[in-house]
């Protein structure tokens, strides 16, 4: 499918008149047409303050159709499962056509599903299953840059005075041939490739297969804002931004200052990858993008109940965060990598609650402690052996934070990373840092859904079908989703039950927290509204702990309901045991 070139051509209905029978799409409905006609701001639910979202990686969850691939009728067929577990969203990562050198997230139609996904007519299905079951629907958009194969960058790079030649970011070179400025790709070396038909550089912050668009050029701004009114015509309920402080570049291509080689863990980018040894002041995160944010509201504002969570790389990522999501003109939340590092002790956390009171106390984060590009939870946190309850104590504390939990597939069974052997690596960015950085696949394997089956149940028939995308891994045989839905204590039971439970506690949905004193062992806040106020107690320390309450807050009762264990109030102090921690309704 091609997308609109122009802001007066190919409207969304355009779109399913040209290529689709009444049979096979329908057009959007007209309720929410109507909607969108009589206001350019639709109502809003606020589903999504204190909503949880489950993220879904389509290669890696389910199979239909035995290629080895994941795809979104596999991912239809288990709605169920997710409905289940208690969330409000789905989250998928891309599915658009792509030549998959970074496995989706390098577009070349953005209004257009690739065929390993499916088609269309499924992704319509797949909407309408989830709505049925109540579920929301996001889907993953990559606006900063393009697959190198994408229309546009193809007649972009064709010459230098094509109509879109000037819609993506292109340089000349110094006069010694050198690239324009010293900015680095997230990916390993120079931020600028070579192009020999127009003898230029253009700039990538990621693959070189991967082009920036141009931002300071208003026709990209237009022509991306169509693609994002296509999937909303079509009954998606809002976005996951990708890189989303990546969009604008300095105009003028200043050189980022130096940092030298970091010293500490920074969740975001190995230390082992130069890019950390730059201070990245000016190839993102620029003013500019503040006002794109807020074009990208206003049409998401025009459709009812929608919302918008971005990913946030930056040097300070809760300062932009907060940033990002202030006003009420801009994200509805955001997401850094303040809690996708290694380090989960109670003063870590505590410091990063701070220091989100300290940039704004009023901004609505979302909180990750995993997802398809960091080594999952288990393994960072918990290393070759987790504690019993580390992983039961950061569901209790993923879901109890001011905010917008987002779950990626598999958290809740406690899958650890999985070790993936260098020839069967598939990414890129694991391949050109090898060994000391292993890239992102050990996260993406096959979900485990039946731990007899060879394959853990991905395909429909292991069989016939070929050996998935990435090899499964046997530690994950034992945590399959058959094994723990019928364990009463599981860790998948376990997630179901704090789920169900924190839908009954306002407020967890949308209450203020308020940070109690540091302490070496005890993480400790509370969560008020009007109607409840909650205490909220984790002691992460293999040792066990004592924790004084405070004067002025009386515990009324523990709340026992939400799956938490191995607390004791006596008095004013509170037991706990190692890795555990506790609930309790102040008076």
């Amino acid at each position: 499918m091609e997308e609109p070139s122009s802001p007066e051509e190919g409207s969304p209905k355009t779109y399913f008149k040209l290529n689709f029978s009444a049979s096979t799409i329908e057009s959007p409905s007209k309720e929410r047409q109507d909607i969108v006609q009589k206001s350019n701001k639709a109502p809003n639910d606020n589903w999504w303050r204190g909503g949880v979202i489950y993220q879904i990686y389509p290669r890696s969850y389910a199979d239909s159709n035995d290629d080895g691939v994941g795809d979104l009728n596999g991912i239809t067929a288990h709605l169920d499962y997710v409905a289940r577990l208690g969330v409000d969203s789905i989250w998928l990562s891309p599915f658009f056509k792509s030549p998959m050198k970074d496995f989706g997230y390098d577009i070349t139609d953005y209004c257009d599903v690739d065929p390993m996904f499916g088609t269309l007519a499924d992704f319509k299905a797949l909407v309408e299953r989830a709505h049925a079951m109540g579920l929301k629907v996001m889907i993953d958009l990559v606006l900063s840059h393009t697959s190198d194969q994408h229309p546009w960058f193809v007649e972009s790079r064709a010459s230098l005075d094509n109509p879109k030649a000037d819609w993506y970011v292109w340089a000349d070179a110094k006069s010694d041939g050198n690239p324009p400025n010293n900015w680095l790709s997230i990916f390993g070396s120079s931020a600028w490739q070579w192009d020999t038909r127009r003898c230029q550089y253009f700039m990538h912050n990621f693959l070189s297969s991967q082009p920036d668009l141009n931002f300071h050029n208003p026709e990209v701004q237009d022509a991306l804002l169509k693609t994002v009114r296509f999937w909303l015509d079509f009954g998606v309920d809002g976005y996951r931004l990708d890189t989303v402080n990546f969009y604008v570049h300095d105009a003028k291509l200043r050189d980022n200052p130096p940092r030298g080689r970091p010293t500490g863990e920074d969740p975001a980018v190995s230390s082992v990858n130069p890019y950390a040894w730059q201070w990245h002041k000016h190839d993102k995160s620029q003013p500019e993008n503040l006002e794109f944010l807020r074009k990208l509201r206003a049409l998401i504002d025009q459709y009812p109940n929608t919302a918008m969570v971005g990913e946030i790389g930056d040097d300070d990522g809760l300062a932009r965060a907060a940033e990002y999501t202030s006003g009420g003109d801009k994200l509805h939340m955001a997401y850094s990598f303040d809690l996708l590092g290694k380090e989960c002790s109670a003063p870590y956390i505590h410091a990063v609650l701070k220091r989100l009171e300290t940039v704004d106390a009023t901004s609505w984060p979302c909180w990750a402690l995993t997802n398809h590009d960091v080594v999952r939870l288990a393994t960072r946190w918990g290393g070759d052996q987790p504690a019993p309850g580390l992983l039961r104590l950061a569901a209790a504390l993923q879901m109890s934070l001011r905010g917008s939990p987002c779950i990626y597939q598999g958290d809740e069974l406690g899958l650890p990373e999985a070790v993936i052997a260098y020839e069967d690596l598939r990414d890129p960015y694991g391949i050109n840092m090898w060994p000391e950085f292993k890239g992102r696949d050990g996260c993406r394997t096959p979900m485990p859904w039946t731990a007899k089956a060879a394959d853990l149940g991905f395909s429909a028939d292991p069989a016939t079908a070929p050996a998935p995308w990435l090899p499964v891994s046997e530690s994950h045989r034992p945590l399959a989703v058959d094994v723990q839905d019928g364990q009463p204590a599981s860790l998948l039971n376990l997630y179901r039950q704090l789920l169900h439970w924190r839908k009954a506690q306002p407020a967890l949905l949308d209450g203020d927290m308020s940070a109690l004193a540091p302490d070496a062992q005890v993480l400790a806040y509370v969560r008020s509204c009007p109607t409840q106020r909650l205490l909220c107690l984790f002691n992460f320390s293999d040792r066990a702990a004592r924790w004084d309450i405070p004067a002025g807050y009386a515990v009324s009762a523990v709340m026992t309901e939400s799956g938490l264990s191995g607390a004791q109030l006596a008095g004013d102090q509170v037991h706990l045991e190692p890795w555990a921690g506790l609930f309790a309704l102040l008076a």
